[in-house]
């Protein structure tokens, strides 16, 4: 994600003149910019983590599929929610006061998972988990540059970018680790990351402030959802592209383990987390390395890539394939990372600052929305259905939006 775009160069200013005036009992500057950016990518790593216990919680407490992806896109839509609602207080109350609380409600997330006696306990974890996540997401894509000593300034760029996905995809395999080699997976995971998030609590309390803070708090928590006349053309444009590549990151993570056990009648912990594992890990790597490429090839690219990956993946569920399951996966995940990271760079640029938090509110409302509401919808045709026809199904859908979005992309650029 690329919210500290939203905060441009002011937060740059206000870390040095702190660091002269830092009190005694805060942290240096590269302790405290390497824990924000461990705790910025733990929240990430928690968020992935449930994706290969769902299904042993379905085996275990015999609830209808349709409730695991109700459970799995409760996180996407308290993610939005908090995203919306609270992604640029920390603008004006700073970030110590927002992160704080965000790390201690994720604290009581994790909790909940560790106890949890049923799926309605995860499913108010999840959902918790994503307010938390959400809550803290602009916060930490702003606090984690400001902490940056000056020559590591782009580094910190750089993980604000990659840390999402990337920790989403390792969440999974560790967990997924845990679950094939031990028989408490779901209370080691959620115990060891309770202690994570305490410890990044704990961080963030003895770190200085890097916002200067600015009057207009409550008014900052009316949700603002606008697309400049300069960037709409870019932005409508981008709309099936950001549709197709969530949807297909919604497949991956919401739908991947449940394909694995009741398709290719496979049944490992492992195998599940190391799957769901590639398609995040692909999109952190297109979004490292693709960051020099023009922000149109890259759409191009990404959605290319996306449809790509979703037809090998469509033909590995056909096919009762694992191998062209993860191949599918790569392909499409590098989608994922290119066509999001392009369309970012494409409709910042159109957005005055003041216009920006409203930009990338539109942007998100459709990400999450894309990445949440198709897995549900999908999950409540399963029984009627049958799982490989509703995957089918699912792609087909895929398949329409990325084939829109490169026809969208080529009218943007014969208009541009």
């Amino acid at each position: 994600m690329t919210t500290t775009e939203a905060q441009p160069g002011r937060s740059f200013t206000a870390a040095p003149s702190d660091r002269i005036t830092r009190p005694h009992n805060r942290l240096p500057s590269h302790a405290a910019f390497a824990g924000a950016a461990a705790a910025f990518a733990a929240l990430y790593v928690a968020a992935g983590a449930p994706t290969p216990l769902l299904v042993v919680f379905e085996r275990q407490w015999h609830f209808p599929a349709w409730v695991l992806t109700v459970a799995f896109a409760a996180y996407a839509i308290g993610l939005l929610t908090a995203l919306l609602v609270a992604g640029s207080l920390s603008d004006h109350i700073g970030r110590r006061p927002v992160l704080i609380g965000s790390l201690l409600v994720e604290l009581a997330a994790m909790v909940m998972f560790a106890v949890a006696p049923d799926i309605i306990w995860v499913t108010a974890a999840r959902t918790i988990q994503g307010l938390a996540t959400g809550s803290a997401t602009s916060a930490f894509s702003a606090a984690v540059v400001e902490h940056a000593p000056e020559r590591l300034k782009r580094l910190g760029t750089i993980i604000t970018s990659i840390a999402p996905a990337g920790g989403l995809g390792l969440g999974a395999l560790l967990t997924g680790a845990a679950v094939q080699f031990s028989g408490r997976a779901s209370l080691i995971v959620f115990t060891v990351l309770a202690v994570i998030m305490a410890a990044g609590t704990a961080v963030t309390v003895f770190s200085h402030e890097t916002a200067d803070g600015k009057p207009g708090a409550v008014r900052s928590l009316i949700p603002r959802v606008s697309v400049p006349v300069a960037a709409r053309r870019e932005y409508l444009a981008s709309v099936p592209v950001h549709m197709a590549a969530w949807m297909l990151a919604g497949l991956f993570m919401g739908l991947v383990p449940t394909i694995i056990e009741n398709i290719l009648h496979l049944h490992s912990g492992l195998l599940n987390g190391a799957t769901a594992f590639v398609e995040p890990f692909a999109a952190a790597a297109a979004g490292l390395f693709l960051g020099r490429v023009g922000p149109r090839r890259t759409v191009v690219v990404g959605a290319a890539a996306v449809l790509l990956g979703t037809a090998v993946i469509e033909a590995g569920v056909a096919d009762d394939s694992l191998a062209l399951l993860w191949l599918g996966g790569i392909i499409g995940g590098v989608g994922f990372g290119a066509s999001f990271s392009g369309a970012i760079r494409q409709v910042a640029p159109l957005a005055v600052p003041h216009e920006r938090a409203g930009l990338f509110a539109a942007v998100y409302v459709v990400a999450y929305l894309s990445f949440g509401i198709p897995a549900i919808v999908a999950g409540l045709l399963i029984d009627p259905l049958g799982l490989r026809t509703t995957v089918i199904g699912y792609g087909v859908v895929i398949l329409a939006a990325a084939t829109l979005g490169l026809l969208a992309q080529h009218r943007a650029d014969a208009h541009g």
